[in-house]
C-alpha cells in the first residue's frame, strides 16, 4: 500500500497552491526547416523540443566519424591504446579520397594528432588509420561500431565503414545521431573540447572546421558536419547557455547555408522558449520515512540519479511535486531499494515520474527493538 505525501520546500520545487499565476503563453510551433529530417533535444533531461521524421533512415556522411572518435576514446580509456602511440599510415588510409588530413604513406603519426585530424579536419585518412590501429583493419573496426551502436540504443543505425564514405547499407537517423552525440559529451568531456576548435594545421597544411556555427554563435561548441550527394548537407550542433545544453541534428539540407541556418533556428527556438532545471541530485536525502524492525527508526529517501526537467520558459514555480511512499517499510533495507515514486506535474499533467529509493542501507535491529516495533504496530 502506498501513502501520498506532499513534498515540502526543502524537497522541492514547488509551491504554494494559493499562489496565482498569469495564464501561460502558448509555445509556438517549431520553425519550418529545409531539411529531410531534424531533431532538437535537451541534453540533460532528454526532452525532445522539435522533430521532423527523426527515425527516417538516411545516409549520415561524415557524421559517421562521431562513432569512430567515440570508439577511439573508449580504447584510450580502457588503456588499449595511448595518446602518444605512433600509428603507421597504411596505403589504404593514404589513398582515401574526400576530406583529408594529408598524412603520408608509411609515416608514423601520434594518435592525438590523428584525432585532431579526424575531429577538426574530418580527415577520412585519419579515420581509417585510427580504425586500423585499434582493430587491425577497418572491416573489423566496423564490427565494433555496430556493436556499440546497439549498446547505446541506436536501433536504426548500421555502419559499413569508419568514414561515412557512401556505401550500401550504411545508414542512421537524426534520433540515433543525437544519442551518440550525447554519449560523447557526457562520457568524454575532454575530447569534446576538440569539436569547438576552428582550425588545425598539420605539416604546414592549415584547414578549417566546416561547422560555420562556431564562428557565428559563441554558445555553440560542436559538433560535426557531413555532406555527400546522396546525404545532402548535414550538421549536428550543440550549444550551452548557462546550465542548459541543447543538441540539434539537421540532415538532408540543400546547402551549407541551409544546414547552418536551420541548425541556428532550432537552437534559438529551444533556448528562447524552454528552460531546464535540476530538480533532485542523485543520492541526496530528500525525506526520511519511518522504518520498522531496523537498527534505526528512520531511513533516508532520495533518487538514484540526477533528475532534470525541461519546461516552457517562466513556468518553474508552477511545478507541483508529490511523493508516494510504501505504507510500511521494514528492515533490512539495501541502498538503492525502491520504496516509492515522485511525480512532477504541470497543468495537472504528470511530466516526470521517478523512482524513490533508500539512500542508505539499514540492517535489522536487535531482538528488543524488533519486539517493541511489533507492539507499536499493534496499536498503530
Amino acid at each position: 500500500m502506498m501513502s501520498k505525501i506532499a513534498l515540502f520546500s526543502n524537497l522541492l520545487i514547488l509551491l504554494f497552491s494559493s499562489h496565482t499565476f498569469a495564464a501561460a503563453k502558448p509555445i509556438p510551433a517549431p520553425p519550418s526547416l529545409e531539411a529531410d529530417s531534424f531533431y532538437l533535444v535537451d541534453f540533460k533531461s532528454g526532452r525532445v523540443l522539435a522533430e521532423k521524421d527523426p527515425d527516417k533512415i538516411v545516409e549520415p556522411a561524415s557524421i559517421t566519424k562521431l562513432m569512430t572518435a567515440y570508439l577511439v576514446d573508449k580504447a584510450l580509456a580502457a588503456g588499449d591504446i595511448k595518446h602518444n602511440d605512433l600509428v603507421t599510415i597504411s596505403e589504404t588510409a593514404w589513398r582515401m579520397g574526400g576530406s583529408k588530413m594529408f598524412v603520408e604513406i608509411g609515416k608514423q603519426v601520434p594518435v592525438d594528432d590523428l584525432m585532431k585530424g579526424l575531429v577538426i579536419q574530418s580527415g577520412n585518412d585519419a579515420s581509417v588509420a585510427l580504425a586500423e590501429h585499434i582493430a587491425g583493419s577497418e572491416a573489423a573496426f566496423v564490427g565494433y561500431m555496430n556493436q556499440q551502436a546497439q549498446v547505446l540504443g541506436m536501433t536504426n543505425t548500421q555502419f559499413q565503414n569508419a568514414t561515412g564514405w557512401p556505401a550500401e547499407g550504411h545508414y542512421s537517423t537524426a534520433r540515433d545521431i543525437a544519442i551518440l552525440t550525447a554519449a560523447i559529451i557526457r562520457e568524454y568531456p575532454n575530447t569534446y573540447k576538440l569539436y569547438r576548435e576552428k582550425e588545425y594545421t598539420y605539416k604546414d597544411i592549415r584547414q578549417f572546421n566546416r561547422n560555420r556555427l562556431l564562428w557565428r554563435d559563441n554558445t555553440v561548441d560542436g559538433v560535426k558536419t557531413g555532406h555527400t550527394e546522396a546525404a545532402g548537407y548535414c550538421l549536428v550542433a550543440s550549444a550551452l547557455q548557462g546550465d542548459m545544453r541543447l543538441i540539434s541534428v539537421v540532415l538532408g539540407a540543400s546547402s551549407d547555408n541551409a544546414r547552418t541556418n536551420s541548425s541556428q533556428s532550432l537552437l534559438n527556438y529551444g533556448f528562447r522558449f524552454f528552460e531546464t532545471h535540476r530538480l533532485y541530485k542523485a543520492n541526496a536525502a530528500l525525506k526520511t520515512a519511518r522504518l520498522w524492525y531496523g537498527e534505526q527508526e528512520q531511513v533516508a529517501l532520495g533518487v538514484g540519479r540526477d533528475i532534470h526537467i525541461t519546461i516552457p520558459r517562466g513556468r518553474y514555480k508552477e511545478l507541483v511535486a508529490s511523493m508516494e511512499i510504501e505504507g510500511k517499510i521494514s528492515a533490512p533495507i539495501t541502498k538503492g531499494q525502491k520504496l516509492g515514486q515522485v511525480k512532477i506535474s504541470l497543468d495537472n499533467e504528470v511530466i516526470v515520474t521517478e523512482t524513490i529509493v533508500a539512500t542508505q542501507a539499514v540492517a535489522k535491529g536487535g531482538f528488543v527493538s524488533r519486539t517493541l516495533d511489533s507492539i507499536k504496530l499493534m496499536f498503530n
